[in-house]
Formats: C-alpha cells, structure tokens, sequence
C-alpha cells in the first residue's frame, strides 16, 4: 500500500507539556515524510502555555483539541479519538520519551500481518522505580488473569485500524489498559520493541498516588470481562453463601428461641440478619451501579468530556 493512499491520526493528549510540543511535531514530520496525516493535540486543561504554542506553530497538519477542564488523560484520549479522521490511529505521549521514527515500522507490521492494534514495548526504560513498579505489577496481574500476553500495556505509542480506536470507550484511568479493551473487543493484537528516551522537559504526570486508581481500575476490567454478560455467577455465588451463612444462624437463633432462650441481646442475632441482608443485597446492587453507568454514556450517547472548542492550525 502506498504511504499516501492512507491518512494517520496521530493523537497527543498533552498537559503542561509547553516545552515538548514544538520538538515533538518537528520529529513527527521527519518521521512521517511521504506520509498523508494529521497531529491532534488534545490539551487537558493545561495551566502553562501549551494552548498557546501549539497555536502559534501556524501548521495546516496540526488540530487543537482544548478541553473545559481537566478530565484526564482518558479523556482526552477519547476525544481526540471521536475527532480524528484517520484510516490508522496512532497514540502516543506528549513528553518526547515515545519516538515517532518507530511508527512506521508499527504500521507496516499492522498492515502487513493484519493486525488491529501494534504496541510498543518500552526497550530499556527511561523511567524511576515509582513509575515502572507499578507498571510490571499491573502488567503481571493482567497477564496471570487473561489470556493477553503483552509485556508492556503501559506504551503509549500504538496503532490501530480506524474501527478498533472507534469502538472504545474510555473511562476513569482505563487509557493504561486500552490493549486489553481492544482484546476484550475481539481485536487481534501484537507487540514490537520501541526506542524510549529520558523526558527532557516539563514534570512527569505520575506516581505512586495514582497507584490505587490503576489497582480500581484493573479490578473493573477484570470484572467486565469475565462476568460483565453473566455478572450473576459473581455477585450471585457471594450472595448465595451469604445468605446461607445468615439463614443458618437464623434457624439456629430460632431454635434456641423455641427451647425457651432468650436471644434479644445475642451478637449472633445481628450478624445473621446482617448476612441474609447483604446476600440479598449482593444480588442487585453491583450489577445496577454498573449497568447504570454503561447505560448513561452508551445508550444516550454520552461521552465523559466537555469540549470548549476545536481549532484547526491553518498557514496565514
């Protein structure tokens, strides 16, 4: 396929990142020359002049994206996701550490061995122990409980087909997992080894405070992919044991009561009628909170994001 014949969507969502931007689209055009694309920037809300540079470069290949206020990177990722108007869509960072000379050989082994998503594997990581513990943690757990065996879900740099980006939805911190949203779409997916640079300018995003969000997050993952059809065989099993838990000491309550004890005062009361409660509890409320939340956005076609407005870089 020739390189013209297909438009890239090369989306970076970008936070206080006023430094990079400039250095970042000058090694996206190297990379991408012969190359029909667009660079979208989506910025979160940033609180330097990243707005204003990206602005400022005057280049007919570069979209702004402003959000309203700061969503997070999901977010922002979605958003330059249902903007782009790409046959491929490629993620990437906006902090120089992804290396955009990788994408073309991402996308020739795309296109080549028909693929739906390429990632990167960070080759040599630049980065400190607080971000890359939690990284291979993550990365474990994921592999020890699907069948997705990707070393790396926490590359930013990937391609896809147009259809995969399109059909996910991104919520809360889920942009770490997008490979295992797409897999749990059904998407084919491979992995490549990619450059990784030290970040020259501007602060990193995370830490071990997001630690608890990610651990949230996996776990809801892991939940809609295994019981979000049949979320029963959770909640239902728990509730069951339960509530027979409860209704055991219930009865056994019960009998003492009919041999002429008195039970008013018994600890034991309130714990069987705590257990009978819950385990029917079990029954609804997970699945309702869930289904709320997935029938909120998708039914109505919602998205988790306001945007201010759109601009397109044009020369003058």
């Amino acid at each position: 396929m020739n390189k013209t014949q297909s438009l890239l969507s090369i989306i970076v969502p970008v936070y206080n990142e006023e430094g990079n931007i400039e250095l970042l689209t000058k090694s996206i055009e190297d990379a991408l020359k012969g190359y029909t694309y667009e660079i979208i920037f989506i910025d979160d809300f940033s609180t330097d002049n990243t707005r204003n540079v990206v602005k400022d470069m005057k280049n007919p290949n570069v979209v702004l994206i402003e959000m309203k206020k700061n969503y997070g990177q999901s977010s922002a990722l979605l958003a330059g996701i249902d903007y782009a108007k790409g046959d491929y869509i490629i993620t990437m960072d906006g902090d120089l550490q992804n290396d955009p000379s990788d994408i073309p050989m991402m996308l020739e082994k795309l296109k080549k061995e028909d693929w739906d998503v390429v990632t990167g594997i960070r080759n040599k990581r630049k980065d400190s122990l607080i971000r890359t513990l939690p990284s291979k943690i993550a990365n474990g757990i994921i592999r020890k409980t699907t069948k997705l065996d990707i070393k790396d879900h926490g590359c930013a740099l990937k391609v896809f087909t147009k259809e995969t980006a399109k059909e996910l939805n991104l919520y809360g911190e889920l942009h770490r997992f997008i490979t295992l949203l797409a897999h749990s779409n059904g998407a084919r997916i491979s992995e490549v080894k990619v450059k990784h640079h030290p970040r020259r300018f501007g602060e990193s995003k995370y830490g071990l405070g997001r630690t608890s969000k990610v651990i949230n997050d996996l776990l809801l993952i892991l939940f809609q992919r295994k019981y979000l059809q049949k979320p029963i065989y959770l909640f239902g099993n728990i509730g069951l044991f339960l509530f027979f838990i409860g209704m055991l000491i219930n009865v056994y309550l019960f009998v003492i009561k009919i041999m002429g004890n008195e039970i008013g005062n018994r600890p034991l009361l309130t714990l069987g009628v705590l257990f009978t409660l819950v385990g029917i509890q079990l029954f609804t409320i997970g699945i309702v909170i869930d289904l709320q939340m997935r029938t909120y956005y998708e039914s109505q076609n919602k998205k988790p994001y306001y945007i201010r407005k759109i601009t397109a870089i044009e020369n003058k």
